[in-house]
């Protein structure tokens, strides 16, 4: 059975339904989630679904190799950031080249970068009119999400769309097409 690796940072909901999508799935295993923030939510779904993990700062990600031997020890066939806000470090990348995919709420290059996450992404797709957003997996490199893609999926942005409506339509293809491509990228490896 392949195994994942999930680095998260805030509620947790994808991590949540990675977890229970592998759940029912004999190809892979969420076996551990990382979070740079004790309180985030992720760890209690985490709990809930009784994978274990991980808290670290972001000093013991850059500055130490407590994260790389965690995940040495882990063996990963993929590491999973699913709202994971740090930049990943290059040495980690290193040891797991093309093991590491992120996702993004907007259809990358556009809306990427340093800064770029969550709300402030669904705010500047509606303040500048764009008639198309979407979500982006695509494998992580050293600058923040201009890794090669791997998937894309759109829709169609209304007049009447809001930050918070794309929002909700960007989660529901999160949730729908995350788990598949991680399936089908460990498919294949």
């Amino acid at each position: 059975m392949k195994r994942i690796v999930i680095f998260a940072s805030g509620s947790g909901s994808n991590a949540e339904n990675i977890i229970k999508y592998f759940q029912k799935n004999k190809l892979a295993k969420v076996t551990l989630v990382l979070s740079n923030k004790s309180a985030a939510n992720v760890l209690v779904r985490a709990k809930k679904l009784s994978v274990p993990s991980k808290t670290f700062n972001k000093s013991e990600l850059i500055n130490s190799d407590r994260i790389a031997n965690i995940l040495r020890n882990e063996s990963p066939d993929l590491v999973v950031l699913a709202g994971f806000l740090l930049k990943f470090p290059k040495t980690i990348l290193k040891d797991f080249p093309n093991k590491v995919i992120n996702i993004h709420p907007a259809l990358l290059p556009k809306y990427g970068g340093k800064g770029m996450y969550g709300m402030l992404v669904h705010e500047s797709v509606v303040k500048n009119k764009e008639s198309e957003t979407g979500i982006t997996i695509h494998y992580v490199n050293e600058n923040y999400d201009e890794g090669t893609i791997l998937f894309q999926k759109s829709f169609q942005l209304s007049e009447n769309d809001t930050s918070e409506s794309v929002a909700n339509k960007i989660h529901e293809l999160e949730y729908e097409f995350f788990p598949k491509v991680i399936e089908e990228i460990l498919d294949k490896g």
